[in-house]
């Protein structure tokens, strides 16, 4: 995927609104009423306030009593710590080609947890018992970096999403060979929004044993957690996190916005919307002559080909990614904060340059 945009031109001063990102969106004013309620007086330092402490209840509220919260900085070092914590040294982890840990954090994985990474190419962006049991092997070989964890994406960095039953099928064939499971959740409350069910459900009822939760792409100004399912399935969280520079001396940051966006339904509203504006937009331009739609659009994600020509033109009015360069398929992205008139907005304009 491409990061890179023309720049926009002169609008007032203030920037447009696009379909860039879900970090793109600003902090929900609910997160930072909560940060402004958090900055006050004194609390003790590392996790052990009293923000931190209600975070824990609600963590074991909505993924079981077994449940432990790391809060940590971003999405990424929630990964390397959380799959860290469940590999040996000599370990390997499954995951598909086009997931995060693969293909955009510039190797951390291998760099900073010293794991070894098998991508597997899907379709989709989804693993398939069939897969794992493809590209799991070389047990007991000394030659071959020994598989550990699967890692899957919910929803996947292509929008899809996994049924709680995938993931089980998943689960279950990894313990039989003696694995774990781990999911990036960057987008885990659009996936419970889409699936119309409770995250537990997907996780830990799943056989789930590390979780990366996202908060950054659900209107949090910072933050993500560890969220560790199974205890028995990690060692060493707590050194790995201050090892890997993932330990916030002020956590009561992190953990207040978590708390105002777990206590009542703000994460699971947030995630409604955003796939509902996906959803929206999809619908809008599926009757654009020359527009194809390529991907399902189950979450807050659509991925669409363009003509060259048009998206250049195109980006010059709104921000959005191309995604693979060689086919012209682009991504657009909708936040908590799209609004209707965003997408019907940028559909005409999508309507307007593709006529032209």
């Amino acid at each position: 995927m491409s990061d890179s945009s023309p720049e926009l031109g002169d609008h007032g001063g203030e920037p447009p609104r696009g379909f860039a990102s879900d970090n793109n969106a600003p902090v929900h004013p609910d997160i930072m009423a909560a940060l402004a309620a958090a900055n006050v007086g004194h609390q003790p330092a590392y996790g052990a306030d009293v923000h931190t402490a209600r975070l824990r209840e609600l963590i074991k509220r909505h993924f079981g009593e077994r449940a432990e919260v790391y809060p940590v900085f971003n999405g990424s070092g929630a990964n390397v710590v959380g799959l860290q914590a469940m590999c040996d040294r000599w370990s390997a982890v499954i995951c598909p080609e086009s997931a995060h840990i693969n293909l955009d954090e510039c190797g951390a994985p291998e760099k900073v947890a010293g794991l070894k990474l098998i991508p597997v190419p899907t379709s989709d962006g989804k693993l398939t018992p069939e897969l794992l049991d493809r590209y799991a092997w070389g047990f007991g070989d000394e030659h071959h970096a020994q598989p550990k964890v699967v890692s899957l994406t919910q929803s996947t960095e292509l929008g899809t999403l996994y049924t709680p039953e995938e993931i089980a099928a998943i689960g279950a064939l990894a313990r039989e060979r003696g694995m774990l499971l781990h999911v990036d959740g960057a987008r885990l409350a659009n996936a419970a929004a889409a699936l119309d069910l409770p995250p537990r459900a997907f996780t830990t009822d799943a056989g789930v044993d590390v979780l990366s939760f996202g908060g950054t792409k659900n209107g949090l100004m910072f933050g993500e957690a560890i969220v560790v399912l199974d205890p028995d399935a990690v060692r060493g969280v707590p050194y790995l996190r201050k090892a890997g520079l993932q330990l916030a001396s002020k956590m009561r940051y992190v953990s207040a916005q978590f708390v105002a966006l777990l206590e009542g339904d703000l994460w699971l509203r947030n995630a409604r919307h955003a796939n509902a504006m996906a959803a929206r937009l999809a619908t809008a331009v599926a009757g654009v002559p020359g527009v194809e739609i390529v991907r399902p659009v189950q979450a807050n994600a659509v991925f669409a080909t363009l003509p060259r020509e048009v998206t250049e033109r195109l980006q010059k009015r709104f921000r959005f990614h191309i995604w693979d360069e060689r086919t012209g398929e682009v991504r657009w992205m909708c936040s908590f904060d799209t609004t209707e008139a965003d997408v019907d907005a940028f559909a005409a304009a999508i309507d307007q340059e593709m006529a032209a």
